[in-house]
């Protein structure tokens, strides 16, 4: 028995959500303590925030001009950033972004609550 496991997220459907699209893995695995995405935003995502779930983005490529909003701050984004988003902080990136996501613990959309944004896009 292996005890090891690789993803080919080439592989895995895109599902929308409210950043864009994204291809999640390992929900199901006992050894790791979450889920992992690899998402593309295109545009401007949906402003949202999680109850309970922590989210960390790790910047694979971001078009210039690409930003994160952070409750009501905005940072510019470029590759090799990380950003940490703890329970409660609100967020949304604009631009043509591509993340890689690690969600802890594991991804529940019904922990997901929308805000509505009138910040300018």
């Amino acid at each position: 028995m292996s005890t090891y496991r690789i993803v080919d997220f080439a592989a895995l459907p895109a599902v929308p959500c409210p950043c864009g699209s994204a291809r999640r893995a390992l929900a199901d695995e006992p050894a790791f303590p979450g889920t992992l995405h690899v998402t593309q935003i295109r545009g401007a995502a949906q402003k949202h925030y999680h109850r309970s779930l922590t989210e960390t983005y790790y910047i694979l490529r971001a078009e210039e001009g690409s930003w994160i909003e952070l409750d009501d701050d905005r940072v510019a984004l470029r590759e090799s950033m990380a950003v940490v988003i703890p329970p409660g902080v609100a967020h949304r990136i604009v631009g043509n972004v591509d993340i890689l996501n690690i969600v802890v613990p594991n991804f529940d959309p019904t922990d997901e609550v929308l805000v509505d944004s009138d910040a300018v896009d």
